[in-house]
């Protein structure tokens, strides 16, 4: 319908919430993004198949005033763009055709650096959570990693290629982050999704590290992953339906069926793990994150066993009897 909505979200079970509806002039966007410092949004607008920045300024009140259009960045892309993201320390951001063509800009819209995927399809383009490094996936069954290199006064030098992501035997539809891209996640048309510990010395030639390999039932589509921020939750959206597994075992926790009437556009955990947002049928939905709970239960438990302060006792103590009051709220409400 050619609008932005912009969502006032403090406080998820108030029933009104505020909101600003921004209209898109003689096109729509696909995507949207805040910038890190929520001063601009930024949007990628399907028929000109280019990105366009949004500034905000914050009212007497706390709420946003109306967003004025800033600038919109060249064409470059021929192909439909399928991927944009900014990088969470504001220093460039990256947008990716359906092809292989990979594209990182300055915050004023100058192409920095164009880099090819290899991939011949590209499904899936993201920035990590740290901001070092580009990530895509496509129709290939290895998920390419570049790092994105800045001198120490700031300046932009280089996109290098570090290392990949391998195992799956199909074409790979998505990928996830945690909090500090110490785990990536990945799925892939071969009915598997994987965790990869990625915290390594790739400098050195370091690869990373397999650590679980689960199985997900698919569908008539592509699938969509999402990783909680302390990588214990792994929810797989296929179609209509979330499925939550448990990233340690890689065994399926619970599944939530029939969401929407379509599919699933979209899935991601809030920055502490606590939901799970989805999109879809022009709706967004919040769902708490059950098995994140469980998961901290099982892991605190294991914790205890080992030889552990009083404090430190104390405190996964207190972090299972909270996890447990929550799970039993839940229970009762079900």
């Amino acid at each position: 319908d050619r609008t932005v909505v912009l969502w006032d979200i403090k406080d998820l079970h108030q029933k009104d919430r505020k909101s600003l509806r921004v209209n898109v002039e003689f096109d729509h966007p696909t995507m949207v993004k805040w910038s890190p410092d929520s001063k601009a949004f930024i949007i990628s607008k399907y028929s000109e198949n280019t990105i366009e920045v949004y500034k905000i300024e914050k009212r007497k009140d706390n709420w946003i005033g109306h967003p004025s259009k800033a600038f919109t960045f060249p064409k470059v892309h021929v192909e439909d763009i399928i991927a944009f993201d900014i990088a969470c320390n504001g220093k460039y951001i990256m947008t990716c055709s359906n092809k292989t063509d990979l594209i990182i800009w300055d915050l004023k819209g100058q192409e920095l650096a164009k880099v090819d995927t290899y991939l011949m399809t590209t499904f899936c383009a993201k920035i990590s959570a740290c901001a070092k490094f580009i990530v895509a996936s496509g129709f290939a069954p290895d998920v390419k990693v570049w790092e994105v290199i800045f001198s120490k006064t700031g300046d932009f030098q280089e996109v290098k290629r570090v290392f990949e992501l391998s195992g799956h035997t199909s074409e790979v539809y998505d990928v996830a982050f945690d909090a500090d891209t110490s785990h990536i996640a990945t799925i892939s048309k071969d009915g598997t999704w994987k965790l990869f510990d990625t915290k390594i010395d790739y400098k050195k030639g370091e690869d990373p590290h397999l650590l679980t390999t689960g199985k997900y039932k698919q569908g008539s589509s592509p699938s969509l992953i999402a990783l909680s921020p302390n990588a214990e939750v792994v929810v797989v959206a296929t179609t209509n339906s979330l499925a939550f597994y448990s990233a340690l075992s890689g065994n399926l926790d619970y599944k939530i069926e029939n969401i929407y009437s379509g599919k699933i556009t979209s899935v991601l955990f809030d920055s502490l793990g606590k939901y799970i947002f989805t999109t879809g049928d022009k709706h967004i939905r919040v769902f708490h994150n059950v098995t994140g709970y469980k998961c901290t239960i099982a892991t605190a438990k294991e914790k205890l066993k080992q030889n552990q302060t009083s404090a430190t006792k104390e405190r996964l103590q207190k972090l299972i009897a909270d996890s447990e009051s929550f799970l039993h709220t839940i229970d009762s409400k079900a």
